[in-house]
């Protein structure tokens, strides 16, 4: 996964939104803590994993795709927050044993354990239970990676249409 290249596409998007709203000033960690765990909520819902009482099945991949790449903006912006897109390293997500839901839950835990340390060592593991659930619901990072740039080039024309 070209990580270097995914934080410099999200500095500039970041970068342009807060300028374009006056945001430079504010911290906007914990907004961007809520955004993700609402955008997991939004692909949570799009996967059905937890409908238990439901038998329609999920929505498409591509559907499913877009909302786990909203969730990658969001981890990338929150790393930027914390300067991490600054400095090397790895990211290794080994497949999980976990169902579906129970990753959700698993990042869910790992965002909120985020917000309280703001450290590196748990922002790479909540990036990596959520490159995880990638896995798990079938994505590549090379289908991630295109997804990403292509939901950039619609935020951008979101914020120049007054989104």
């Amino acid at each position: 996964m070209q990580l270097e290249k995914l934080f410099t596409m999200q500095l500039a998007l970041d970068q342009h939104i807060e300028k374009k709203h006056g945001l430079q000033e504010e911290d906007l960690f914990n907004r961007k803590v809520l955004a993700l765990l609402v955008e997991m909520g939004e692909l949570a819902n799009e996967t059905r994993c937890f409908k238990f009482w439901s038998v329609k099945p999920p929505s498409e991949k591509q559907v499913i795709l877009e909302e786990f790449v909203d969730g990658v903006h969001f981890i990338l912006s929150l790393g930027i927050e914390c300067d991490f897109h600054k400095r090397k390293f790895l990211i290794n997500a080994a497949p999980t044993p976990l169902s579906v839901t129970d990753q959700f839950l698993l990042i869910n835990e790992r965002v909120l354990r985020f917000q309280m340390t703001r450290s590196e060592t748990d922002y790479i593991a909540l990036f990596e239970g959520y490159l995880q659930l990638a896995m798990l619901l079938g994505i590549t990072y090379e289908e991630m990676e295109q997804a990403y740039f292509d939901k950039n080039e619609v935020n951008y024309q979101r914020q120049q249409n007054n989104y």
